[in-house]
């Protein structure tokens, strides 16, 4: 055990809002552990930014950790040459030119035909209506599992991000992960010989060309699914909402005075989707008085570091002209999302701007405040709202 300052949560709370506890980790115990998450967790984005990089120490390989044993072992938890091996394989089908020329025409295609058929009935709950069907659609596109129902898509992810956060090993969590993977790897067999018979730009197409292993090709669309599914999905309810609160940031946006990347860029620093990833301490390291011993388990606090006073002035304000370039909301080192492009151009490019042109005087229901959950993962767990005819 690392000789870390213990530090105590209320776990429910720390889902609730983890934010008011890691500004109080940042300031008394930066580097601590959590006995509650059984877990050291870094704070400063300075420490997660330079942490980050050193492969040697802070390890993605990690063969006990949730993601090898519920997932399979994908590029996440692999360093060096065996995970750039397997990103440069993936790399044909998520790529910046990949992204622009062939998969952003088909996502403004799914958001038009989900807002075409949305119609401001009483309340609605945006996160069902919008954000998890067209965050689903676009990433059967991108895996190549359009025999899926987004429904399915939807549920399967959100099991395996349960069941790789489920620190406190709740029977019932592991349970769904495991249903989800078992549906899955269904999709896929129905898939391959499709696919190997008409190779596309899909992921599953991309690597069905390769000489990747196939355990390692289920590992990695696993991956793709669980983290593709619910950023963007998070991310364009949760900057809906934001803009709502804060109309006048809303204005910069439509008008064109700020982009719409720069404010999906604020809100993903604001509350980051993806608050947290796992490391294996490698080999034993020192930070400044704290020693670590090897095989030590170390969260790098993405969502802490977004918010480090240190390099952003009022960091629990939303923000669209804030320079957030500093945030590490995609990660900061070799495991940085390789999904990122493809995610900007979702919620950016695509979503946002369809929303806010399309869906009149959208505002939300005085009286039903939308709920909001997570610290591993973040997101609205949904928005009620609606908009004029």
């Amino acid at each position: 055990m690392s000789t870390a300052p213990h530090f105590d949560i209320d776990v429910p709370a720390f889902w609730q809002d983890p934010y008011p506890t890691l500004a109080r980790m940042r300031k008394e115990a930066p580097i601590a552990f959590v006995p509650q998450l059984g877990s050291t967790l870094l704070c400063n984005r300075d420490d997660i930014f330079v942490s980050e990089k050193q492969i040697d120490v802070f390890s993605s390989h990690q063969p006990e950790g949730l993601m090898n044993r519920l997932m399979g072992h994908n590029m996440m938890r692999k360093d060096g040459d065996a995970h750039m091996n397997e990103r440069k394989a993936i790399f044909p089908a998520i790529s910046p030119k990949t992204v622009r020329s062939h998969w952003t025409a088909q996502f403004a295609g799914h958001a038009t035909r989900i807002l075409d058929e949305l119609s401001p009935d009483g309340v609605v709950d945006f996160v069902q209506a919008f954000a998890l069907p067209f965050s689903a659609e676009c990433l059967k596109s991108i895996t190549g599992l359009t025999n899926m129902r987004f429904q399915d898509m939807n549920a399967w992810s959100q099991g395996m991000i349960d069941g790789i956060a489920n620190y406190v090993g709740d029977g019932a969590i592991e349970a769904r992960c495991h249903a989800a993977t078992s549906g899955i790897d269904a999709a896929i067999d129905d898939m391959v010989p499709v696919l190997r018979k008409t190779p596309d730009l899909s992921l599953l197409g991309v690597l069905l060309q390769t000489d990747m292993p196939m355990e390692s090709v289920r590992a990695n669309i696993k991956l793709a699914i669980s983290g593709g599914q619910n950023e963007p999905r998070d991310a364009i309810a949760g900057t809906v909402w934001a803009l709502l609160t804060h109309p006048d940031q809303l204005a910069l946006a439509t008008s064109g005075a700020v982009p719409w990347l720069q404010v999906f860029e604020e809100y993903a620093r604001w509350i980051s989707p993806i608050g947290m990833s796992p490391r294996r301490i490698a080999k034993p390291w020192t930070i400044r008085d704290v020693a670590f011993e090897t095989n030590e388990r170390v969260f790098l606090m993405f969502g802490s570091a977004n918010r480090d006073e240190k390099h952003f002035d009022r960091p629990d304000a939303f923000d669209v002209r804030r320079d957030a370039s500093k945030s590490i909301a995609f990660g900061a080192g070799p495991h940085f999302c390789a999904g990122a492009w493809a995610s900007r151009a979702m919620v950016a490019d695509v979503a946002l701007p369809a929303i806010f042109d399309r869906l009149t005087n959208l505002r939300l229901i005085k009286d039903q405040p939308p709920r909001i959950g997570g610290w591993a993962f973040r997101g609205l767990l949904d928005l009620p709202v609606t908009w004029d005819r």
